[in-house]
């Protein structure tokens, strides 16, 4: 009887060191993705839920919402060498789940993209970011997400705005959020056109941002 004991009392303690090792893995911080290559990252892509296309009075903004959004999407994942999500985060892979953001950007209005007004262009906030990461569905993942929140894309400025977002999926707490701008440059085609502020946020964190991000929350 006493050897069935020990023997009990080893598997229990062998399973609590079990679920305390897990719990700490998946555990993760902002420090966490900056101090250890290792951490990953899943790519979530970009959330246009927000967006605001600014003095573009043409534009089919049912085929916006149905097909142009999710082709931004798609492009980015496509093509990781001119999208470089992973040299720009000093990643030897990035995984990627459209996913969610699917779900979230077919919930758009048509009716509420348009805008004639410049300020559209700085509107929101951090808060709203946190507001936005918390009406996620992100299932039974965990880990750290990487999320672009589209705040706005100005024709006439050339250029758009969007929160580059590192989310902990499992608690849908943001662990770190900053609003870039990229340029449109020459490019033809509103999916060619608005993809290209996205290449350029993203090499200008290969070039700058990610040794910024790597001062500041890895000591």
């Amino acid at each position: 009887m006493k050897s069935v004991s020990i023997f009990k009392r080893s598997l229990l303690l062998l399973a609590v060191s079990f679920f305390a090792f897990n719990s700490i893995s998946v555990a993760q911080t902002i420090k966490d993705v900056f101090a250890d290559s290792q951490t990953p990252i899943l790519y979530l892509g970009i959330d246009f839920t927000q967006a605001k296309l600014i003095d573009d009075a043409t534009a089919n903004t049912h085929d916006i919402k149905e097909r142009l959004y999710a082709a931004i999407n798609d492009v980015v994942i496509s093509e990781p060498k001119k999208y470089d999500l992973n040299g720009a985060f000093h990643k030897s892979n990035i995984d990627h789940d459209l996913g969610p953001v699917g779900k979230r950007n077919a919930t758009i209005n048509p009716d509420n993209i348009l805008s004639t007004n410049t300020s559209d262009y700085h509107r929101l906030t951090e808060k709203d970011i946190s507001s936005a990461v918390s009406s996620y569905d992100f299932a039974d993942k965990k880990g750290v997400g990487l999320l672009f929140v589209m705040e706005a894309m100005s024709k006439s400025g050339k250029g758009a705005a969007m929160w580059v977002t590192l989310v902990d999926m499992k608690t849908k707490k943001v662990l770190m959020t900053e609003r870039m701008e990229g340029k449109t440059g020459m490019s033809f085609g509103f999916r060619n056109f608005w993809v290209t502020p996205v290449k350029a946020v993203i090499d200008e964190i290969d070039k700058k941002k990610y040794k910024e991000w790597k001062s500041k929350y890895a000591s």
